[in-house]
């Protein structure tokens, strides 16, 4: 980070968001690429949410995916683009109101699918246009931790190949135009290509017969080092292979390292060590670091004992366990210091919480001329409304 970006973070009133005009911006540029190819590229909005910067990416992508109604109404009305759902299931007054809102539907299981085929076949009689599709499960792992899976025994999510055999066998119904697969975690093109191989396998008869295949989400496109040209020339050969249009729905990847937590330094208690209570809390502002679990980066922090003071950062909190990590520091610090979180922008504000009555963390615009402006305050009617 550059002493003008931090100086101006540092200026903000804490706790609060700030997202990177400009970064933002250089992420979708790279995904952008893909769409150059044929693909298209859709926000996943389960990991990046910020509705005011969906202009600025509804520039570059080609529209939104989402987990739910709520994320599908959002979608549509601030960016406007295509517009597509998955979910586990779905409850039927939400389905009619989606049938509305999608271009592109997917079911997790044939009952679902047998259950709101009938309310979309309605929907298009009417004006509309929406495509249903099948989420697939090619059981092929390609990650460890069984959390992130969707691949693991046992898995909720999508349709294995003997059950989409059973039911169907070989033919999908004129109705069926695509399939959506989802297995990666923030990982890399040769994960892809290895998940694709076990998909033509598992599901071959099926792959000639769609019109999309949606590749889903997990892709670290814009991560430094990711593997960009194995991942074009994979996606070229792909589409050129089936002729059907490929979807990727990416998340962290549109919102990479373009988003900080700043906050302040309100005390410091030695017990052992010399512990930062802050104004952010992991438990309520950054949900991962607890859940993952996840480090996040910190502006000057260092691992422990690496520079001449560590310090624990907590939180204000009463949870004994709201804590973020030790690092270690070139300089003391002071009560009335910031402390700045990297890499904040991607599942931080759509996870947070009010749990204390924790306020939530204002959010800012980092804009490119490297000026800030105040998007959202948050206040006692926002802690108070999540009541009753």
């Amino acid at each position: 980070m550059d002493e003008k970006t931090k100086e101006a973070l540092e200026s903000l009133p804490t706790p609060c968001y700030v997202v990177s005009e400009g970064k933002i911006e250089e992420n979708c540029r790279i995904l952008h690429s893909l769409e150059k190819l044929g693909c298209r590229v859709l926000l996943a909005q389960k990991a990046f949410s910020c509705f005011a910067l969906y202009p600025l990416i509804g520039k570059y992508l080609s529209g939104t995916t989402a987990s739910g109604l709520y994320e599908a109404r959002l979608g549509k009305e601030e960016m406007g683009k295509e517009c597509h759902v998955y979910a586990p299931a779905y409850k039927e007054g939400d389905m009619r109101r989606l049938a509305g809102i999608c271009d592109h539907i997917v079911f997790n299981s044939l009952l679902q699918y047998r259950k709101y085929s009938p309310v979309i076949a309605e929907a298009n009689a009417a004006g509309g246009n929406v495509s249903i599709g099948l989420r697939i499960n090619p059981e092929f792992s390609t990650q460890k931790s069984a959390i992130y899976d969707p691949c693991a025994p046992a898995s909720r999510l999508g349709i294995i190949a003997n059950a989409l055999d059973s039911e169907f066998h070989g033919v999908l119904p004129s109705d069926i135009e695509g399939l959506h697969f989802h297995t990666l975690c923030e990982q890399d093109a040769p994960d892809l290509v290895a998940t694709f191989g076990r998909v033509e396998k598992a599901f071959a008869p099926y792959l000639k017969q769609i019109k999309w295949l949606n590749m889903g989400g997990g892709h670290h496109i814009t991560r430094r080092g990711y593997k960009l040209d194995l991942l074009r020339a994979f996606l070229a050969e792909v589409m050129d292979k089936y002729g059907f249009t490929v979807y990727l729905e990416p998340g962290e990847a549109v919102a990479l390292d373009a988003g900080w937590l700043v906050s302040g330094v309100e005390d410091i208690v030695t017990n052992g060590m010399d512990i930062l209570i802050l104004d952010a809390s992991a438990e309520c502002h950054m949900p991962d670091v607890l859940e993952m679990p996840y480090r996040p980066p910190v502006v000057g922090g260092y691992e422990p004992s690496v520079k001449p003071h560590t310090y624990r950062l907590s939180s204000m909190t009463c949870l004994a366990g709201d804590v973020i990590g030790d690092y270690s520091f070139d300089s003391p610090v002071k009560v009335g210091d910031k402390i700045i979180f990297g890499d904040m922008a991607i599942y931080s504000m759509v996870k947070n919480n009010t749990f204390n009555g924790m306020p939530l963390p204002a959010i800012y615009l980092l804009k490119k001329d490297g000026t800030t402006e105040l998007i959202r305050r948050f206040g006692y009617d926002d802690f108070k409304g999540r009541l009753s």
